[in-house]
């Protein structure tokens, strides 16, 4: 009960400047320094200023700003159509037809950006067009791609995921290799749900792409190529090795450079967009960071989470039955606040929890990560919900429905998780990894 007054304080300020449009950065900064003026005697200026940049100066962090770099940097290339072009052939004889380019080419992009909206972006400005011009079923058209795109978030480079690493202090290189399994069979479980609608949907009749031979498929399989080798330098160097989730980064826009000039897509122009929208999702991400670390100096001095953790162990709810708790938990947040956001604000009172629990630490970055995966397509402000109304000029209730068969396999990923985890730890404890990674 004593813990009673500060949640309630912690909450109602939070809500409150949430509420009155404060950035999220901010808001948490705000809430923190008010629990750090009502529950301790510690100088609050003085604790946020050391502990914002002790969280701030982190190596590992230097990971996010290149990753993000390197998805701008391709962002503006003619990456989607060679895309485009490379999967169509091979895509167009499968049940439910040019759509799985849709899930496929999201799996792809993912694996160069790290970000939702950025694979949305690039991959829809290209798919809508062209699956529109053959018939295929709007609604299925948006919910793949609404779906797929999240994948941004699992398959690495995932910005989720850096921010996580660096909240529990967990290796980041570890935490890639988590979400490259659970990633592809969540995409293998997007195209089963296409082949099977589209098997038995009578409204399914797109135009049929003519018939190619397979010379002329593998010829066309060769604008794969360069984001391919791109993928294995990134994720490759990390599973041998070679590179740290930094030095990955680096190579990873080093390469993308070398991509965008090969194609004539990099310009003095191009660049420096690339580099102003790197410099402002940076900025935004690093804010929450900073908040988010001074609001856990807070709630730490007021022993918060610990005796939330207590609280709850002392219910003697069972490993399932946290993950439940948690699961609608979290979905119910990511109604209302982005994936990072929710992630760095809760972390300070989940963590103890898990570890109370006995719950693996790498295992659970990707449980996070799948239910966060949800709220970039559940409303109100589900964010791929957005840009697809941008791109689409559709009615967010349109697109909410059409998201929906989406949003239930990822429920359906969550269970299978539980029931498989070796889904995510197998590969974290089969790399070879180098100090600091």
């Amino acid at each position: 009960m004593e813990q009673l007054a500060p949640i309630a304080i912690f909450l109602f300020v939070l809500f409150l400047l949430l509420g009155s449009g404060v950035w999220v950065g901010l808001a948490l900064m705000g809430v923190a320094y008010v629990g750090m003026e009502l529950f301790t005697s510690r100088p609050a200026g003085d604790a946020m200023i050391t502990k914002i940049w002790s969280s701030s100066s982190s190596w590992t962090l230097t990971a996010l700003p290149l990753f993000i770099w390197m998805g701008e940097i391709l962002y503006r290339t003619r990456l989607s159509e060679d895309m485009f072009k490379g999967l169509s052939p091979w895509m167009a004889r499968l049940p439910g037809g040019l759509v799985h380019t849709n899930i496929v080419g999201c799996t792809v992009f993912a694996a160069v950006s790290g970000s939702s909206a950025a694979t949305l972006t690039t991959v829809g400005k290209m798919s809508i067009p062209e699956l529109r011009r053959r018939n295929y079923p709007e609604t299925m058209v948006i919910g793949t791609l609404a779906g797929a795109a999240t994948l941004g978030l699992m398959i690495p480079p995932s910005l989720t995921l850096i921010v996580y690493g660096v909240t529990i202090n967990e290796s980041i290189t570890k935490l890639f290799m988590a979400g490259v399994l659970p990633g592809l069979v969540l995409a293998g479980m997007f195209m089963a749900y296409v082949a099977i609608a589209a098997t038995l949907s009578k409204d399914f009749d797109p135009t049929p792409e003519p018939p190619m031979r397979l010379a002329d498929k593998l010829r066309n399989s060769r604008f794969l190529i360069p984001v391919i080798s791109l993928i294995l330098v990134v994720i490759g160097s990390m599973y041998l090795g070679y590179a740290t989730a930094t030095e990955a980064a680096a190579f990873g826009v080093i390469g993308a450079l070398v991509l965008a000039a090969a194609q004539g897509s990099l310009t003095r122009a191009t660049f420096g967009e690339s580099l102003m929208g790197a410099v402002r999702t940076t900025a935004m991400i690093m804010l929450i960071l900073a908040g988010a670390s001074f609001l856990s100096l807070s709630m730490g001095f007021t022993g918060l989470p610990r005796g939330l953790a207590d609280l709850i162990a002392g219910f003697e709810l069972t490993r399932f039955e946290l993950l439940m708790a948690l699961l609608v938990f979290y979905i119910v947040l990511g109604c209302f606040l982005d994936g990072i956001s929710s992630v760095v604000l809760t972390m300070a009172v989940v963590e103890p929890m898990i570890r109370q629990a006995g719950i693996d630490i790498i295992w659970f970055g990707i449980f996070i990560v799948v239910v966060v995966e949800m709220a970039q397509i559940t409303p109100p402000i589900g964010f791929n919900l957005f840009v697809l109304q941008g791109m689409t000029r559709h009615e967010m209730t349109f697109i909410a429905r059409a998201a929906i068969p989406m949003f239930l396999i990822m429920v359906v990923m969550v269970f299978v998780l539980i029931a498989f985890p070796e889904l995510a730890t197998w590969l974290p404890e089969n790399i070879r990894q180098r100090p600091g990674g």
